[in-house]
Parts: C-alpha cells; sequence; structure tokens
C-alpha cells in the first residue's frame, strides 16, 4: 500500500533541486523527529550516494534501479520499496515522472 499523505509534520518549502532539475525533493520532519523527503525523479538515469541508509517508496510512476556492487537493474513501481545501506550509492533510471518517499535511517 502506497503511503498518502503524513500528519503533523514541519515541512523545508525550499526544493533541494539535483541534476539540473531532474530530480526535486522537499525535506520534512515528522512530530517524532523522523527526517523524510518527498519529491519525483524525471526521465533520467543518476546515480545517488547516501549518508544515512534510505529506503525508497515509489507513490508514483515506475523506476529501475540498481544497488552498489550489483550489476542487476531492479524494478520499482507504486506501492514498492528498495533499500539503500548508509555510506552507499544506487543507480537510478526512469523514463516517466517517478514520485517518491525517501524514509531515512
Amino acid at each position: 500500500m502506497t503511503t498518502e499523505n503524513f500528519a503533523n509534520v514541519t515541512l523545508t518549502t525550499k526544493a533541494s533541486v539535483y541534476f539540473d532539475g531532474k530530480c526535486v525533493s522537499h525535506g520534512f520532519t515528522l512530530a517524532d523527529g523522523t527526517k523524510k523527503s518527498v519529491g519525483v525523479v524525471l526521465p533520467a538515469t543518476l546515480t545517488f550516494n547516501t549518508g544515512a541508509a534510505e529506503i525508497m517508496e515509489c507513490v508514483g510512476g515506475h523506476c529501475e534501479y540498481k544497488l552498489a556492487g550489483s550489476n542487476e537493474w531492479k524494478n520499482s513501481g507504486p506501492g514498492e520499496k528498495f533499500s539503500i545501506p548508509a555510506n552507499s550509492s544506487f543507480e537510478i533510471r526512469v523514463t516517466e515522472p517517478y514520485h517518491y518517499i525517501c524514509h531515512f535511517g
């Protein structure tokens, strides 16, 4: 099931823009201090580095992703998630806008 909304959040209104606008996100913090971001990746193949562990949750569109050290591309669509370890990286390949929630930690 895809997450549709969060209650009681503090939203960062200034967007984080990456890769010349191919990825745009907004960070927010839940009442318990948990940090997340929500955004969209436009058609491209991009490489992201992680500091903290991340879980990418698809809320719309579709992507293919490949974790660091793997040669296998995997699919992720609405309601699906994939995990990336801390201090790692992943490639993401998008052919249509991919809407996501990034869960940190």
